[in-house]
């Protein structure tokens, strides 16, 4: 029940669809997330890493919206019970014990991951670290504007 970010032209809003085949023969598009900019991995090592390049695994990120926070849940399920997955870390920002306010209010459930599969294996990318981001819509749509006003 999880959505993706789509954007038909770079000039329309985000909205936040349930993928499928005919959104894309439609013009729609997938709004997939920048790599992180070498600036912010660079400040990111400094800051947060204590110059140890080898913490950074967001380089490449994902989102998946929710409506309902169940789902998020469900999806956290499927995710850590695929074979090929292999889960490194996970932070609950939705969890009320998470000290919102050093995020300023912001709240995702954030998984660092890595796909390991025969066709990984084959690519070499087996040990890349990949960041998917769980998002609850309301919190999502506050992002979006916040990104697109400033």
């Amino acid at each position: 029940k999880g959505c993706f970010p789509f954007q038909a032209t770079a000039a329309d809003s985000i909205t936040y669809q349930v993928y499928s085949e005919e959104m894309e023969e439609m013009g729609s598009q997938i709004k997939w997330a920048k790599v992180k900019s070498i600036h912010r991995a660079i400040e990111k090592v400094v800051r947060v890493y204590r110059q140890d390049v080898s913490c950074i695994v967001d380089l490449c990120r994902q989102c998946i919206v929710f409506e309902d926070l169940n789902d998020i849940a469900a999806c956290m399920r499927t995710i850590q019970a695929d074979s090929d997955v292999h889960v490194l870390r996970v932070k609950n920002r939705l969890d009320l014990r998470h000290r919102s306010y050093i995020s300023a209010g912001y709240r995702d459930v954030g998984i660092n991951l890595q796909i390991i599969s025969t066709e990984t294996r084959i690519a070499g990318i087996d040990s890349h670290v990949c960041e998917l981001q769980l998002l609850y819509k309301p919190i999502a749509e506050l992002k979006s504007e916040e990104v697109h006003s400033g």
